[in-house]
């Protein structure tokens, strides 16, 4: 698979290709935003990533998802996930973790020795939760707040959790974790004010909001490119003295 890295290498040198493969990251959610997170993970050759999400795919991730097929559809989105990342990288060390985010799982998701956590869940109890966990332990986090109901991949942001503005799950996580020392999350969001369009309820009760497969894209990439940068940050520094 050294065939795989020849262009990162390019960019980034053989320490750098080494760096990505010894580092890990856990990544919550594979769903419209992370499904794009691990796919830049994965061909950044990322040795090793624990994958959470409780879900299955449906039919109405079709139109964003780019872990969503039509052989895809029931199937466990972390099982799924696995697959794909071993279809580029035979040897990458991923683990599924088919749990809910929560209270009572954000210890054995956070457990372990890892040196990243991307976010990439949209449901405001359950990222209270994660983040409020990675804080106290203090693990570097990239979080992505909302990319529905947005339409304009130019107005996509990155700045700490306390400087975010306009995007409501923003809002909302910032107050569930006023409390809280957030320093160590980073956080990919949208300062275009959200769309005010009919928004539906899933049989769960849960508010289904529209959304176009490009943002999310944007989204889920970004934050692989702040954990990406992250690894090569002492040789990226390094580069720009010489």
């Amino acid at each position: 698979m050294s065939e795989m890295s020849d262009r990162t290498g390019l960019l980034v040198g053989d320490e750098g290709v080494r760096r990505l493969s010894e580092a890990s990251v856990i990544l919550t959610g594979v769903g419209a935003v992370g499904g794009y997170a691990l796919e830049g993970l994965v061909r950044a050759g990322i040795g090793r990533i624990r994958v959470v999400d409780a879900d299955k795919f449906s039919g109405s991730n079709l139109n964003r998802q780019i872990l969503a097929t039509v052989d895809t559809v029931g199937r466990p989105k972390a099982e799924v996930a696995c697959e794909r990342a071993r279809s580029i990288n035979p040897g990458i060390e991923i683990e599924p973790m088919t749990v809910l985010v929560d209270d009572s799982t954000v210890d054995d998701i956070l457990s372990g020795d890892y040196d990243i956590l991307v976010d990439a869940i949209d449901t405001v109890r359950c990222k209270i939760s994660l983040l409020r966990k990675a804080s106290e332990i203090g693990i570097p986090t990239f979080s992505s707040m909302g990319a529905a109901l947005h339409l304009d991949t130019q107005r996509v942001r990155v700045a700490p959790l306390r400087k975010t503005s306009v995007c409501p799950l923003a809002g909302a996580v910032r107050k569930g974790l006023r409390d809280v020392d957030t320093s160590n999350i980073t956080c990919v969001f949208s300062d275009e004010p959200p769309l005010s369009v009919p928004t539906e309820r899933d049989e769960h009760g849960k508010s289904v909001l529209g959304s176009l497969p490009t943002v999310p894209a944007v989204f889920g990439m970004t934050l692989a490119n702040l954990a990406i940068m992250s690894i090569l940050s002492d040789d990226l520094d390094r580069q720009k003295t010489l």
